[in-house]
């Protein structure tokens, strides 16, 4: 072993928590040299918990010593990934089984549960190692999981905050000295009794985190919340789902009620089983503006029935149409101030309710400006954009200001109804505020009836900025056939400035999350922050079991001066050598454990190499 493998070495250790723990790693011959180095923490179980680094130190010397010569230093991707198994097999499929019970000469999808992991891939444009995962950093002993998002940006001195959609565990990483990682905290569900299915995350100032809660409180029943209240839930994965603040160590320091005091719509927010006071209460998306003291979580659906159970959903109002707002001057009371219906829109329809534009209201984002108070919402089933320009109001009104069907049309020319059930998902704000960034990825052929094709997936930007500088008095709202497939007619309304198909010849393959890359390097050989990101990573993964799966793909993509997007060719499979980096492999420096998941990334740097 050479003294840069052992400096590596030592640095990994300094990174851990409790304790380090070498062990002989499984690799085959692509991955010779890799030693496996152990992070581990005692649980509020009394158990202990860990992440393992499977560094592959050669490609990390080289590439170091390769940057050094240019002044620079590396930049990595971090992508939070699920081991695919047997148990990903829906319904349908079940006389079909996959993997290693089906075909015993293509032992790619195991039977039985493999760890999941981070992934580090090098992410440096101009790197001899550019798209190569050079680290997976294996979490145990949990196993399905089921990784899925993260938070939406990183910042020197951030932990990541991780949630496993099955496992209802959060976890918490420190990536300082990457390309390893160590295990800060984690929290388990017996220390979030009144929700379940954790989903996205938003890295407050001082380190803390919120954290969104998609699913019921672990046991039916009455649960009571760090603030004294008590909501009635329908159980794990139902409904009402909350809002947790985390500390960098895992320690839920609160944990607030989504639903409110009083009953929601009890059409359009059906419970299975059914609440004595309804609520569409499953909040999803989250972000905040702490200047303002708001936040706005949406709320997608009761999970049971949508993402834990791969039977269909048995009523389209399981899909909610709501987005909450709340008052956060309190960081450890966060109060909902407003619970939102978002308009149905033009081209509802009462008999086919799951596919109009306000069903499934997925992901929402703020401004980020001082002077700008707006926020974004879109519909996963409702294939819609909806604006508010002031998330501080006491009544918030939500318009519709974008409908899918417009980018899509660009995304797969031969689309014609693009918007319905076209699967869009992570929505992002440009730091300036005159973008919009949003991944779809794309509807099933049969989805709308026997004769629709489906469509393709990719990401499309919106450039919105007369929208947001009109402050209140905006006048955009989509209201005619003519505006859903073209566009708002007021002047200020959103228009698509850049748009690239990801396997375009495929239809439902597209991505479901995306991150920007937020860091870029100045001419002192280090990175720093910046509000002109040009590079948006993806990956084409939803939930397996929903039948929604992807091909499990992460790609980059480019964004040029005047605003056009493109496939980045450059980031290409270390195995394949085809664009993108394919999660389906039979070997990863953790062993040979076949297919992975990748839902959720975020672009990082080491502290060292950050100012």
């Amino acid at each position: 072993m050479s003294l840069r493998h052992k400096l590596l070495l030592g640095a990994l250790a300094v990174a851990v928590v409790g304790g380090v723990v070498a062990v002989p790693a499984t690799s085959d011959t692509a991955y010779a040299d890799i030693q496996a180095v152990r992070s581990t923490l005692t649980g509020a179980d009394g158990k202990d918990y860990w992440v393992e680094n499977h560094v592959d130190t050669d490609a990390v010397d080289s590439t170091r010593e390769a940057l050094a010569d240019e002044g620079k230093r590396p930049e990595y991707l971090v992508v939070w990934a699920g081991d695919e198994n047997v148990a990903d097999t829906v319904v349908p499929d079940v006389k079909n089984l996959p993997g290693s019970l089906a075909n015993t000469t293509e032992k790619v999808r195991n039977a039985l549960p493999g760890p999941d992991f981070m992934a580090v891939v090098d992410a440096t444009q101009g790197s001899p190692t550019y798209g190569k995962v050079v680290n997976t950093a294996t979490v145990g002993p949990l196993v399905e999981n089921e990784p899925h998002h993260m938070q939406y940006s990183w910042r020197k001195g951030d932990k990541i905050y991780a949630g496993g959609l099955y496992s209802a565990a959060t976890y918490v990483f420190d990536v300082s000295k990457l390309p390893a990682l160590s295990l800060s905290g984690i929290s388990l569900p017996s220390q979030t009794l009144c929700g379940s299915v954790p989903d996205a995350y938003w890295v407050l100032n001082d380190g803390t985190a919120y954290g969104t809660y998609m699913g019921g409180p672990v046991v039916p029943g009455p649960c009571t919340y760090t603030n004294g209240e008590v909501r009635t839930g329908n159980g794990f994965a139902g409904t009402p789902g909350a809002v947790v603040r985390f500390g960098p160590d895992g320690k839920n320091l609160v944990e607030a009620p989504a639903a409110t005091t009083t009953a929601e719509d009890p059409k359009q927010c059906l419970n299975m089983p059914s609440l004595g006071k309804p609520s569409c209460a499953n909040p999803h998306g989250i972000q905040v503006r702490e200047d303002l003291n708001a936040m706005v979580t949406s709320d997608y659906a009761e999970p049971r029935t949508i993402i834990l159970d791969p039977v269909k959903a048995p009523s389209p109002y399981l899909r909610r149409p709501t987005v909450r707002t709340w008052d956060i001057s309190d960081l450890n009371h966060p109060k909902v101030k407003a619970v939102s219906y978002l308009p149905t829109g033009p081209r509802s329809s009462a008999t086919d309710p799951l596919h109009n534009e306000n069903r499934a209201v997925m992901e929402t984002t703020v401004t980020n400006l001082p002077g700008h108070k707006g926020a974004f919402a879109m519909t996963m089933q409702g294939g819609a954009i909806f604006y508010i320009p002031d998330i501080t109001s006491d009544e918030p009104v939500w318009k519709e200001v974008f409908d899918n069907t417009a980018a899509m049309k660009l995304i797969d020319p031969a689309v014609t109804n693009g918007g319905p059930s076209d699967n869009g998902g992570w929505l992002q704000t440009s730091p300036d505020d005159t973008k919009l960034y949003h991944a779809v990825i794309g509807r099933k052929p049969g989805a709308l009836g026997k004769d629709d094709p489906g469509t393709a997936g990719g990401v499309f930007t919106l450039d919105i900025s007369q929208l947001v500088e009109a402050g209140d008095d905006f006048d955009c709202s989509i209201e005619t056939k003519d505006e859903i497939e073209n566009g708002g007619a007021g002047a200020d309304c959103p228009s698509v400035l850049g748009h690239v198909a990801i396997n375009p010849g495929s239809k439902a393959s597209g991505p479901h999350w995306g991150a920007l890359d937020n860091l870029e390097i100045g001419a002192d050989g280090f990175y720093h922050e910046t509000d002109q990101p040009t590079r948006v990573a993806t990956a084409n993964y939803f939930v397996a079991r929903t039948g929604l799966d992807g091909d499990h793909r992460v790609c980059i993509v480019d964004e040029a001066d005047d605003g056009s997007l493109a496939l980045d060719e450059g980031f290409r499979d270390e195995n394949s050598g085809q664009p993108c980096i394919n999660f389906n492999r039979k070997s990863w420096p953790h062993g040979a454990f076949g297919n992975a998941k990748p839902h959720s990334m975020l672009f990082v740097a080491a502290d060292d190499d950050i100012k």
